[in-house]
């Protein structure tokens, strides 16, 4: 029977309540940690601005998406409508001058790409799917989505030393810190 190789993925605090985190969060930002993130059973008010978080970088990918829809549309309304397969309706022009009847078509190729370009965005941007996270394997992060509340820094941060990072949750009042290892 082999051994399986571990890793240490990070260390996980709880703390009492929400405000409690917060001010948690706050601390561990200003320390400078970048690899970071906290865990409740609902939204906290500021938290994003706890963390040092900017705004979300998905609006810009959902832009260019829509953008690219546009183009998408108008390109394959003006091919195949003026250029390969002129349809004459009641002797109206086929040239660029018909771009009102493309409409539709660009309308929802834009909503369509915009839409996609969403999901697959934001399922990146998370990381996702990942099937299974270090973090299910610690008992007291089941709480996470009932009642507690909890902060996980990861190893992979600059900053993180196992000593140094135990002590500065420690003194953030983290309680329960567990180090959290993960199969290789």
């Amino acid at each position: 029977m082999s051994k399986s190789l571990k890793r240490v993925y990070g260390y996980l605090a709880e703390f009492d309540n929400a405000q409690a985190l917060y001010k948690a969060a706050k601390k561990v930002q200003g320390a400078g940690y970048r690899r970071w993130d906290t865990h409740s059973p609902y939204p906290i008010h500021g938290m994003d601005a706890a963390m040092g978080l900017g705004r979300s970088r998905l609006p810009y990918f959902v832009f260019f998406g829509g953008a690219f829809g546009l183009l998408l549309g108008f390109s394959l309304a003006y091919i195949t409508q003026v250029q390969i397969y002129p349809t004459v309706v009641h002797a109206k022009p086929t040239n660029i001058f018909t771009t009102p009847a493309f409409f539709p078509v660009m309308f929802e190729l834009t909503i369509l790409i915009s839409a996609f370009t969403t999901l697959f965005g934001c399922l990146a941007m998370m990381q996702l799917p990942r099937l299974n996270h270090p973090l299910f394997n610690s008992r007291g992060f089941r709480r996470f989505s009932d009642d507690g509340f909890f902060i996980s820094v990861e190893a992979r941060d600059p900053r993180f030393s196992q000593e140094d990072t135990r002590q500065m949750l420690l003194d953030a009042g983290g309680k329960n810190l567990e180090l959290i290892q993960e199969e290789i």
